[in-house]
């Protein structure tokens, strides 16, 4: 029988939905996010869509369409490089109606646009501005950027922002400068469009963080705000890109203390780990709570580069008045360890390093080298999936947390190219092997098979190739097969 288990990144694996922000309205959650290209040559060229579930099945996703197109924008750059949606925000207003804050590349202006529901057709509305009419972004403010948005239960809406690099490209910032003072937080009015009062600054930047509690997980980008019980809690892209981080305080403007890590793309920091073991880049995305369980919502680099990027999600824990960082792993929303049966994707893996460690892929730099990476075949596209892991070789490991076992005892492993060699599968990196699959070359995806000799319970795989060449990880089937059958 088969039956529908959630992997991480949870969307098939040929959509590229970063810098996630999901919301609860009605009983579905919905994934709004940037929408990256397959190979494509900067951030975030597609239009913005829309993935929906069921709260009661984490599991299942649904695409809900297009959402909103970049040319509906009335003040959008002439040339289409320039001419990207970076990441949004929604919220519902008083009057029932959902609205969708966005900010167009190389602007310094959050434009808002309106829908009936939630994942229809959003209109655009008007840009976020002041009283006398003037955009937020025109009177000297620091740029605008990744707005993030919180309508309070008493109904009050605010509005975050910011972007707070060490350097900054002019290019892109023109005579805007970064923020220094910290993410900018705003009240705007029922309209949701007019700034309502002063500019609050919130937790720190590299800039002013001496003395805070910030040190070393300064405010960088992607400004979120979630409110649980009475605490707010603002959820960032530290600097160091690879982690996202939260503050928490008693009022939505002011009082942020540093929280801690939330998840880190490569686990940094996770028990006190100093190693990544997945290659580094940007992340971002939020908290939310759904049927009394937080989970993390962040996105993952593929392709070599950081423009094609990947949703992922993963449950926190919540204790003691702190959230704990979370562990990355192949089984995100599921609930509980995938099903020691059956067959699974490579690019499932949350683990995937190399005998030189991991790369951090920088903007506009394509690495490359002896690091595994995930990638697919063909262009950018709505259908067909088909990823797999690329550029495997000696040294190579692919990681895949976690399993519950329950007599499995044999594997086929799925891969083309020209290996002279063996996949050593172990519990841990350098654990003792419980499976060793000898591969030879093959210029078709072909299956090779060994014995598996793995105890019943929660566990994970690890695959460390050893020999020559390089090849392309397709996926493995864990296998129970009855005595007498030959492996």
């Amino acid at each position: 029988m088969n039956i529908r288990q959630g992997v991480n990144p949870f969307l098939p694996s040929y959509e590229y939905i970063p810098d996630g922000e999901p919301h609860v309205f009605g009983n579905r959650v919905y994934l709004y996010g940037s929408h990256d290209k397959f190979n494509g040559k900067t951030f975030c060229v597609n239009d913005y869509v829309c993935w929906s579930a069921d709260i009661n099945n984490l599991s299942s996703w649904e695409y809900e369409g297009v959402i909103f197109r970049r040319r509906q924008d009335p003040r959008r750059p002439r040339f289409s490089f320039i001419n990207t949606m970076y990441a949004p925000d929604v919220a519902q207003g008083a009057d029932g109606r959902y609205y969708l804050y966005y900010f167009l590349g190389y602007t310094s202006r959050i434009g808002v646009a309106v829908c009936d529901t939630p994942a229809g057709q959003f209109e655009f509305l008007d840009y976020v501005h002041y009283p006398d009419g003037t955009l937020l972004g025109e009177k000297g403010e620091p740029l605008q950027f990744d707005p993030g948005v919180l309508v309070d239960d008493d109904g009050q809406v605010y509005l975050y922002t910011g972007f707070a690099p060490k350097k900054y490209p002019k290019f892109l910032m023109g005579k805007h400068k970064p923020t220094t003072q910290g993410a900018m937080a705003m009240k705007l009015k029922s309209d949701m469009v007019t700034v309502d009062g002063d500019i609050s600054y919130i937790g720190a930047t590299v800039y002013n963080s001496e003395g805070t509690g910030f040190e070393g997980h300064e405010f960088f980008e992607a400004a979120s705000m979630r409110k649980f019980g009475k605490k707010y809690y603002f959820i960032y892209s530290s600097i160091n890109g690879h982690e996202l981080c939260y503050a928490v305080s008693d009022k939505p403007t002011e009082g942020f203390e540093y929280g801690g890590t939330l998840v880190s793309i490569g686990d940094l920091g996770l028990n006190g780990n100093t190693t990544p073991y997945n290659s580094l880049g940007n992340t971002h995305g939020s908290l939310i709570k759904i049927n009394y369980k937080y989970y993390v919502f962040y996105h993952r680099q593929t392709n070599r580069n950081q423009f094609s990027r990947q949703a992922c999600a993963e449950e926190i824990s919540f204790k003691n008045g702190k959230f704990l960082q979370a562990e990355l792993t192949s089984c995100g929303l599921n609930g509980r360890p995938l099903r020691g049966i059956g067959p699974y994707k490579a690019r499932i893996a949350c683990y995937l390093y190399s005998r030189k460690g991991v790369r951090t892929y920088g903007v506009f730099k394509r690495r490359k080298g002896v690091y595994p990476y995930f990638t697919q075949s063909g262009k950018d596209r709505n259908h067909t999936p088909n990823q797999y892991i690329a550029n495997f070789g000696h040294g190579a490991i692919a990681g895949f947390k976690y399993f519950d076992f329950d007599g499995a005892n044999q594997i086929i492993v799925t891969i083309k190219g020209n290996p002279h060699g063996r996949l050593i599968v172990s519990e841990t990196p350098t654990g003792r092997a419980v499976a060793k699959i000898r591969l030879t070359p093959c210029k078709d995806f072909t299956d090779f098979y060994a014995p598996l000799h793995i105890e019943n319970g929660k566990r994970a795989l690890y695959f460390y190739y050893e020999g020559v060449g390089k090849f392309k990880f397709k996926g493995f089937h864990l296998q129970q097969v009855t005595r007498g059958n030959k492996f």
